[in-house]
């Protein structure tokens, strides 16, 4: 096939076996699927009463059995033939019998709130369009003669709550956090089934962290299932889960707490839509639950829990350094009854010295095979030893360094964050080492305090700081034709006839400018793309939304396979599964002639209230970047481009294009900024997308430190970087940043400034061809 093909729209043809369509096809549906029942979490299983026994009946409560939520709104949203919700999943299976008058009223409950405009946008088996509603159904009573038809039938209810969010609004609702906990119609639904049945289960179907208490301190309530949002299949995943077709094996990738004000960052998450203050500074999570005094009592759940039908054995534990690295294994053996899948993770604490630290930070996980009963595994992990590292931002040890102190480190394995046990081995250090001198960069002017380990905070002081600048040093030549004189096409250029550097040439500013503002769609596009300069032969390859899937929109008449939730995935803790579903991804991309895929997104579950948490993997940072690279790896392995997202601090959706997220460069480093170095080191992503909001009050897409000084400077990252779309970036700064790109193509209609006067804030005709030059790069590597 001619070079680009796909991208200049001739031909379009399926790739999938015996030129079958691939694009939602059975077998990728079958992979959301699977991915739906490794993450899902079993969080409470007293006196065993899960998986139902053959022949066991159920009545379902709840609205969610029917409006079940696939996915988050916004560019999460998914356009797939079906969704799966649970009354039909569970109806699918032989082995349970359902009351079905129960579930066909909440149906009609549904239906009616939809009629009525009180759900139009949830990303649901109903609702298809995209707007956005802040409230889930209102739970209603069931009639009295269903209530007792339901009794007569089981003594087992299951409860479903389900929540919806969307990208640009936070988790709460005029300054409540009702998102957070049972409203008072749930609150009411929970005690009647609970007053009326001897067995109840709880199915939460969610995108991020829900309160959990009040089933977990609730002897009444016999089993709980975290099943998320599980894409298309997540209804039928459930009943896979609750019938034992599969014993669930996902933990948690974020802590559960007894309050939302448990949280340290709930302190200041509605003080203002112009700022937020990570006052907690590294302490995030279960770096927080685990460490300051007192706050263990506060959990509910630990990081890295969940529970299984059956159990397993961790032992052997062996450890050693070798080189650079250290070296964990250990023998896992399932001594239960049920076939499955356990989870060891590694965790490491540093020693006390000048810099506080985290008690536990994650540093290495492996998920076994399907063993069955009696069977054994041993596995094997690693990790750097620099990367127990912790790096001083003040000065304490050594100023801008990342630096190990002395003493002894630490390992503990085991299957969750607080059961992890001490091994014998210890990483010993008899003198303090600065593994890294850095620069400076992004220092925050007004945080005011910051925690330490013990609890307690101390005051920031206010400090005036210069952001560094950089000078390109890529140097332009100019040898643009005269009128009719020959040029040279980009097709030269990849068939070696000619250098790209003399390709870019002849490309004039204003031709450059053009090429560094996104094109309209095309095809099947509805995000734009790039490039696109038909005189010199560069073709406009097109992006498509993401990261549950490829978003196409639906007047198209093409449906695409909706995958689970990031959060969800993550809580697979199966790196091979991910990078799967980053090829499935890719192959639909592909197959639409679309070239770019924006996806992952791997922010930071700082607050469980950020609307757009159901797109990020975890509280850590480091399964979020293991995470992110699978994604990447299986993307890129079909020459469709991945994109890592949002670049950085995109925590918080209130005023999001405004908001400055105010943060030590320590926590920065750490925590923020950990996952994108993690994926970029690991597996190369050909675009990065900078975030709406500001960093120590610079726009994301400005904010030259971060990208040319750290993403390029201090990592190596080769590939292009793009703003969000409508952002409210300056282009001229942008370009001397190093953000290449500047989407859509309809930005530049409301630039205050023509891009004549854009051209002639820039330094140097340098600035312009070295983002062309990243632009081309990339075209070049697509098929």
């Amino acid at each position: 096939m001619e070079k680009w093909a796909r991208i200049k729209y001739n031909p379009c043809l399926p790739i999938g076996d015996n030129r079958s369509r691939i694009t939602g096809c059975e077998r990728h549906i079958q992979l959301s699927r699977e991915a739906a029942q490794e993450g899902t979490v079993l969080l409470k299983n007293n006196n065993q009463l899960l998986p139902l026994k053959k022949g066991a009946k159920v009545a379902i409560f709840g609205a969610a059995q029917i409006d079940y939520i696939k996915g988050g709104g916004g560019s999460g949203i998914v356009h797939c033939e079906y969704t799966r919700n649970i009354y039909e999943g569970l109806k699918l299976k032989d082995t349970v019998e359902v009351y079905d008058p129960l579930s066909l009223f909440y149906e009609s409950c549904v239906l009616t709130a939809i009629r009525n405009g009180e759900i139009l946008g949830r990303n649901s088996k109903y609702a298809r369009k995209t707007g956005y509603t802040k409230t889930n159904v209102t739970e209603v009573e069931v009639p009295a003669d269903l209530l007792e038809g339901a009794k007569a039938f089981t003594d087992t209810a299951i409860i479903t709550i389900c929540r919806y969010s969307t990208e640009d609004i936070d988790r709460f609702a005029d300054g409540s956090d009702v998102y957070f906990e049972l409203d008072d119609a749930e609150k009411r639904m929970v005690k009647t089934v609970c007053d009326n049945f001897d067995k109840v289960i709880v199915l939460l179907n969610t995108g991020a962290m829900i309160e959990t208490s009040w089933f977990a301190d609730n002897d009444k309530i016999d089993a709980a299932l975290m099943i998320w949002q599980g894409g298309m299949e997540g209804g039928l995943a459930a009943a896979d889960i609750l019938t034992g077709e599969v014993t669930p094996s996902g933990k948690l990738v974020d802590t559960c707490t007894k309050e939302f004000s448990d949280y340290p960052s709930s302190e200041g998450f509605h003080e203002s839509p112009d700022y937020v203050k990570y006052t907690e500074d590294i302490f995030v999570g279960y770096r927080y639950f685990e460490t300051i005094p007192g706050k263990k009592e506060r959990v509910v759940y630990p990081f890295g829990f969940g529970m299984s039908y059956t159990s397993f054995e961790i032992s052997n534990i062996m450890a050693s350094a070798l080189g650079k690295k250290i070296i964990v294994s250990a023998d896992v053996k399932n001594v239960g009854e049920y076939s499955g899948k356990e989870v060891v993770q590694v965790y490491y604490g540093a020693p006390k010295g000048k810099l506080t630290k985290a008690s536990r930070e994650l540093c290495a996980f492996a998920k076994t095979k399907l063993l069955a009963p009696s069977e054994s595994e041993t596995i094997t992990m690693s990790f750097d030893i620099e990367d127990m590292a912790s790096y001083d931002d003040m000065g304490d040890v050594q100023r801008s360094a990342y630096v190990m102190e002395a003493g002894d480190y630490k390992i503990f394995v085991g299957n969750n964050v607080r059961d992890a046990r001490e091994i014998e081995y210890k990483y010993t250090l008899s003198e303090t080492v600065v593994v890294k001198q850095l620069t400076e960069y992004a220092r925050p002017a007004n945080l005011g305090k910051r925690l330490m380990a013990n609890g307690e905070y101390v005051d920031v002081p206010d400090v005036e700081y210069t952001p560094k600048t950089f000078v390109s040093d890529y140097k332009c030549a100019v040898k643009i034709p005269a009128e009719g004189e020959d040029k040279y096409m980009l097709s030269d250029v990849a068939k070696g006839k000619v250098s790209l550097d003399d390709f870019i040439a002849q490309l004039t500013d204003d031709e450059m400018w053009r090429l560094l503002v996104g094109k309209k769609d095309a095809g099947v596009a509805n995000t734009g793309g790039m490039g696109g300069l038909v005189k010199y032969g560069i073709p406009a390859p097109m992006t498509v939304d993401g990261p549950a899937g490829v978003r196409i929109r639906p007047t198209t008449g093409v449906s695409t396979t909706a995958f689970p939730v990031e959060t969800m995935l993550a809580c697979s803790w199966n790196l091979e599964l991910v990078e799967r579903i980053g090829v499935a991804a890719a192959l639909e991309t592909k197959e639409n002639n679309l070239s770019m895929w924006l996806a992952p997104a791997l922010n930071i579950h700082r607050s469980p209230l950020c609307g757009r948490n159901f797109e990020y993997f975890s509280e850590d940072p480091y399964i979020s970047g293991k995470m992110a690279a699978a994604v990447i790896r299986g993307t890129q392995s079909q020459n469709i481009v991945a994109t890592a997202k949002h670049f950085a601090c995109n925590n918080k959706e209130t005023n999001r294009k405004e908001s400055d997220s105010v943060v030590s460069e320590r926590a920065l480093r750490e925590i923020y900024l950990k996952g994108f170095e993690i994926c970029v080191k690991e597996s190369a992503p050909w675009m990065v997308m900078t975030s709406y909001n500001k960093i120590n009050g610079v726009r994301g897409a400005e904010q030259t430190e971060l990208l040319t000084g750290i993403l390029r400077g201090e990592w190596g990252f080769k590939g292009l970087v793009t703003t969000d779309w409508h952002n409210h970036g300056l282009r001229h700064l942008e370009i001397k940043a190093g953000n290449d790109i500047h989407m859509p193509e309809s930005a530049n209609l409301d630039r205050s400034k023509s891009y004549i006067d854009t051209i002639e804030l820039m330094n140097t005709r340098d600035e312009l061809a070295v983002c062309v030059k990243r632009l081309l790069e990339l075209i070049l590597w697509l098929e």
